[in-house]
């Protein structure tokens, strides 16, 4: 007599766990694709266009293959195209015009403080009650901020963290306006749909300033292919796939080797300069992060 043979447990959790990482590097990468794009003089304009629309086009393939299509109408459809034109569009702009002031690490420890925000947002918004570990975190990110604006005159400036703390404040509202869409929106389908309106906003932004070029040099659709594969589409979708095995909560925490992943990968790939201050401000807004998806 057969048996039906089940995964134990914590086979099930290394699974989600190793999901969840494959996610956390694959953004990761994000900043130093970023670089390669800005060597290759390919415009924050065109670098989103093409960041966005492929990348949407490989998850409507996916769910199309999942036999998982979905139309969406009316307010949900205007909410969800919202979020990707003004958002998700203002954090991914603000984020690659941070490249241009600081390094690919720092820009990514500094925008990991969105979790914070999403506490004070939530807290101001719709009354959440600010608890004690609540406002440690806090102090905890915005400690490590200011350890990394000092952390190293040629690798950090004011106006490049104050302009990655506009990021993560627009993603922060980009997550709390969509936790209510996500009450009755399958996550990957929503995704399906703010991708090609941010990708819509650059193409316009683009086209109106001319700055939006089809490129024709091979290495840089490379560069913008590994942008819209490798640090977007692959991490959405393998991100989603490991909440099933972990939660949301410790996919949220899993995610934190993010930031650590661009610092190392600036390191060895641009000699982007890594000091004690740096790695000490990154704990602190790490360590913040984890306290509140715990709480």
């Amino acid at each position: 007599m057969g048996t039906v043979y089940e995964w134990p447990t914590p086979t099930r959790d290394r699974l989600g766990i190793l999901l969840v990482v494959v996610s956390a590097v694959g953004f990761g990468t994000l900043g130093i694709f970023g670089l390669y794009a800005q060597e290759a003089s390919l415009s924050i304009p065109t670098v989103l266009t093409f960041r966005f629309l492929l990348a949407a086009a490989l998850v409507w393939v996916l769910l199309a293959v999942q036999g998982r299509l979905t139309v969406l109408r009316g307010r949900t459809l205007a909410i969800a195209l919202g979020l990707g034109a003004f958002g998700y569009a203002t954090q991914s702009g603000l984020y690659f015009l941070g490249l241009e002031y600081m390094t690919a690490g720092l820009v990514a420890i500094v925008l990991y403080t969105y979790p914070a925000f999403v506490v004070v947002l939530a807290i101001a918004a719709i009354g959440e009650r600010a608890t004690p570990v609540m406002l440690v975190a806090l102090c905890l990110a915005l400690g490590g901020v200011v350890l990394v604006t000092g952390a190293d005159p040629d690798g950090a400036s004011l106006i490049g963290v104050a302009i990655v703390l506009g990021a993560a404040m627009a993603y922060a509202v980009y997550i709390t306006v969509s936790r209510a869409l996500l009450d009755r929106v399958d996550p990957l389908v929503l995704t399906a749909y703010v991708l090609p309106a941010a990708g819509g906003t650059f193409l316009a932004i683009g086209t109106a300033t001319g700055e939006f070029a089809v490129p024709t040099a091979p290495s840089a659709w490379l560069i913008l292919l590994c942008i819209a594969v490798v640090a977007t589409a692959l991490p959405v979708v393998t991100f989603f796939a490991g909440i099933k095995y972990v939660g949301a909560s410790r996919a949220g925490i899993i995610s934190t080797v993010e930031p650590p992943v661009t610092v190392a990968l600036g390191a060895a790939l641009f000699a982007e300069p890594v000091t004690a201050a740096t790695l000490a401000g990154g704990a602190l807004i790490l360590i913040g992060v984890i306290l509140l998806e715990r709480e």
